[in-house]
């Protein structure tokens, strides 16, 4: 079967249809098999709040036009928007049903909690950054991903066919989907039917290291080299390093493949609240007052990579629908603002903005569709113009 446009394949619903979004991302737990990311046995860590009034801030879009708040939730099928202010929850909105209480789809913004586990076990010479990935798991010796180094995962750096497909970014993801989730096959699909099958058809068509290549291969690539050289789930691992460790008040989630694997790169749930404590502590350089989490020196290399990277970690020719300005390392997008801004950032509108220099942390979870008739939302001049403001005023 030859490829089609996106827009006349069976399973591209999940981009257009706003019904079949909604579902999805407040209820992924319940769809199909999940395995619990636990909390710890802490008592959750308290979040204090002070209203900070900005319900009735303007924000210009890069258009120029001026947008409300509610303007913005219409625009990104806002789900729950959390902002923090140097440690202080100064609004919080949930939309659509969706309680504080309820885990909501991080899709692609979990690629970032990866590249955090990654990066910890690197600085703590567990993980060899410059280690072909097969060296770690042997039978992808001779693939895209095996034949790159762990550096070259964590950027997105490989050149990747499957099955001798031509690539294309948007079907590939969906054909992930079909991997892990049985409803999404179309009608005679005879491909993998689990993470680490889907890996073994990935060829490479140029050198890694020579583009850019946003591709869900490299985060389950690298979850992969993490549970072989821990002998833990991915749940597990990031119960351990992080989420235990946080104050979360409740547990996350992660689905499963038919093999009972953890879809690393999209596949976790958690409340908002916990996903705004996890920046929290990323903003606070890895720490929770004077418990140190994660190593001061991972958090801070993410904006301001360590020596023998650019500060603008790109590789050459990055796409033309990649955001103007941003740059990428270890599975965060970097904003190159005057703030040392970053991003985790998924499909549908979920986000983590981290702004140091603002000391403001925001978390948009949403449920906008992908169409050409529903332009992306502004979320990140909004997330910019929430934070000077606060910085101004507060």
């Amino acid at each position: 079967m030859t490829d089609a446009p996106l827009a006349n394949l069976h399973w591209s619903r999940g981009y257009t249809d706003p019904a079949w979004v909604r579902r999805y991302t407040t209820s992924a737990r319940e769809l199909g098999p999940s395995r619990r990311v636990g909390r710890g046995q802490d008592a959750a860590r308290s979040l204090p709040a002070d209203t900070a009034g900005i319900d009735q801030l303007t924000i210009t879009a890069p258009d120029g036009s001026a947008l409300t708040l509610p303007d913005v939730f219409e625009a990104a099928q806002t789900d729950a928007l959390l902002v923090m202010h140097r440690g202080t929850v100064v609004h919080e909105t949930y939309l659509h049903g969706l309680q504080a209480h309820d885990p909501h789809l991080n899709a692609s913004a979990a690629k970032s909690y990866i590249g955090l586990l990654a990066a910890t076990l690197a600085h703590q010479g567990i993980l060899d950054r410059d280690a072909a990935a097969s060296t770690y798991i042997p039978e992808l010796a001779g693939t895209a991903f095996g034949d790159s180094t762990v550096d070259h995962l964590l950027h997105m750096g490989t050149h990747v066919s499957y099955a001798g497909r031509p690539f294309d970014k948007a079907i590939e993801a969906q054909r992930y989907f079909a991997v892990i989730a049985p409803p999404l096959r179309p009608y005679g699909y005879s491909g993998p039917t689990s993470i680490r099958e889907h890996l073994t058809t990935a060829r490479a068509t140029a050198a890694p290291g020579t583009e850019f290549r946003y591709e869900n291969g490299n985060v389950e690539t690298l979850a992969e080299i993490l549970r072989r050289i821990t002998g833990a789930t991915t749940s597990a691992l990031l119960s351990d390093i992080i989420w235990s460790r946080i104050g979360a008040d409740e547990d996350a989630y992660y689905t499963l493949d038919s093999e009972g694997t953890e879809a690393a790169c999209g596949g976790f749930s958690a409340t908002a609240r916990d996903v705004a404590r996890l920046g929290e502590m990323i903003r606070c350089g890895g720490a929770i007052a004077d418990r140190q989490i994660l190593p001061a020196a991972v958090t801070a290399s993410i904006p301001n990579a360590p020596d023998g990277y650019a500060k603008r970690v790109r590789f050459p020719a990055a796409p033309p629908t990649a955001p103007a300005g941003f740059s990428y390392h270890d599975f965060w997008w970097i904003l190159n603002d005057p703030y040392n801004s970053y991003m985790a950032s998924g499909i549908h509108g979920q986000r983590l903005f981290i702004s140091p220099e603002l000391e403001t942390v925001i978390v948009h979870y949403g449920s906008q569709v992908m169409s050409p008739v529903a332009p992306a939302a502004p979320l990140v001049s909004a997330f910019l113009q929430i934070g000077t403001h606060l910085q101004r005023t507060r």
